[in-house]
């Protein structure tokens, strides 16, 4: 019994066939040639010359018949198109080249297109690596590079494509988180690591589609946000976020504020402040910068001290 690694993979081999235009020609005129000599041996049939007639009517016929059937031979391929060879369902090979050619007429000629293509995958609702609920999709380029396993080792390499690169996406999504987390700022995510992501999709891709003879130009993720329902919630955590860190940024500056202003006073011996006029100047000067409202000032007429 034969195990799925045990299965023949097929790779593709060009085979070497003739021009087209010579023998289409020679086809045309076993066509044209038999037909008149079918012809003429029916006229001599009818005229009783039955010792000229029959042996031109004999000969006429099949080569009519058989320069109809070379006719059948000749295709064309367009630039970026392929063609595999079957003869009674056994593989002879692959034709690349563009043009216009002949070949046994009794092969099987099926077209495949070299051309590159584009899946747009659906929205995907899938959870990232910290469990969260995201809608993801991604645009995949890709081409088929072996002809021979992408007719004979998948039943439909198209629909294969679309089913391989969906699960490449949701295992993706497993991987990285969709934005980096608290203490997490070095580490890939969806939304920040575009290029890396990318990457990793392709590479995933390739493996996938390596059986099929498909080669996986570019992958990128052409969708991304948070799922309806915690968009809302991730929404506020984010602005949650930016305020705590714009407020981090306020705090650090209005302090190298207050101690560049203390520094500049005792330096250049402008005033000598005790600890308790420090401190109050501090606190001044901390509500001043750090408040959200514009300051109002006061005037001291008196003095800090009883």
């Amino acid at each position: 019994m034969k195990t799925p690694d045990s299965q023949i993979t097929h790779h593709e081999k060009p085979t070497q066939i003739s021009s087209g235009w010579p023998r289409l020609f020679l086809n045309l005129a076993m066509v044209i040639g038999g037909l008149v000599l079918w012809i003429t041996g029916l006229v001599q049939v009818e005229e009783r010359n039955f010792s000229v007639g029959w042996p031109l009517f004999i000969v006429g016929l099949p080569t009519m018949i058989l320069g109809v059937v070379f006719l059948i031979g000749h295709f064309t391929l367009q630039p970026n198109e392929g063609r595999v060879l079957l003869l009674f369902g056994e593989y002879k090979g692959t034709v690349r080249e563009s043009g216009f050619f002949w070949t046994n007429p009794f092969y099987t000629k099926r077209k495949v297109s070299l051309r590159a293509r584009n899946f747009n995958s659906d929205k995907l609702k899938v959870n990232d690596k910290r469990g969260n609920p995201v809608e993801i999709a991604a645009v995949v380029v890709w081409r088929v590079r072996d002809m021979a396993q992408a007719v004979f080792d998948v039943d439909d390499f198209e629909s294969y494509v679309a089913v391989q690169a969906e699960s490449a996406i949701r295992q993706l999504a497993s991987q990285f988180a969709y934005d980096q987390g608290d203490g997490a700022e070095e580490e890939t995510t969806l939304r920040g690591g575009s290029d890396e992501v990318a990457a990793a999709l392709t590479v995933q891709l390739q493996e996938r589609l390596e059986r099929a003879g498909v080669l996986v130009e570019e992958a990128r993720i052409a969708h991304l946000a948070y799922a309806p329902e915690i968009a809302q919630a991730m929404l506020r955590r984010q602005q949650a976020e930016a305020v705590i860190a714009a407020r981090q940024k306020i705090v650090h500056g209005a302090v190298s504020m207050v101690e560049m202003a203390l520094r500049e006073l005792a330096e250049k011996k402008v005033i000598v402040l005790d600890d308790e006029r420090k401190a109050a100047m501090v606190s001044n000067l901390l509500v001043v910068l750090c408040g959200e409202s514009e300051a109002q000032p006061v005037l001291n007429t008196g003095t800090l001290y009883p």
